[in-house]
């Protein structure tokens, strides 16, 4: 019976581990929010996502505690993943965007509003100023044309990037 009070005492401290990272993780993010002028439907995947992963850690975690074996939870957690990585291998052009969508929100310094040119080659760079930073597309609208275009997400990361200060 001695057993059961230890592993109800890790799971409490797990559990109690989950709301506080689940706080301090989402109280962050509202932080670089603020920072880059984000959308709101936007704010709500990363959090979604966030929030899931550590739901997920945390599962993992209790039920090692309540003596699933290693090998076990190894195998069920690999079957999953493997599924899961099959069936987004058809779509890895959209798991690409996402994933870029998730290091412009955290890693880059352009934001909404931001006047920017793109270098596309040697002689030419697009100008413009960021309308929106979306899940798979980042928005322009052109300097010199009022347009607005659109390019993918794992595209804008892998491009030179520079602010501009003097709009045109």
């Amino acid at each position: 019976m001695e057993a059961y009070y230890t592993k109800i005492i890790e799971s409490i401290v797990v559990i109690a581990l989950y709301v506080l990272i689940r706080l301090v993780v989402n109280k962050l993010i509202h932080r670089r929010i603020t920072d880059k002028l984000v959308q709101k439907s936007r704010t709500k995947i990363i959090r979604k996502t966030t929030n899931f992963i550590i739901l997920a850690i945390c599962l993992i975690i209790l039920l090692v505690i309540w003596g699933v074996k290693h090998s076990e939870l190894a195998v069920f957690v690999g079957s999953v993943l493997t599924v899961v990585g099959v069936a987004m291998f058809a779509q890895w052009s959209i798991l690409s965007n996402i994933t870029s969508s998730i290091i412009i929100f955290f890693n880059h310094s352009v934001k909404i509003g931001d006047d920017i040119a793109i270098m596309e080659t040697k002689d030419y760079e697009i100008q413009g100023e960021v309308m929106d930073i979306g899940l798979f597309f980042v928005r322009l609208k052109m300097s010199e044309t009022g347009e607005e275009i659109t390019l993918p997400n794992n595209i804008f990361i892998q491009k030179t990037i520079k602010k501009r200060t003097d709009k045109m």
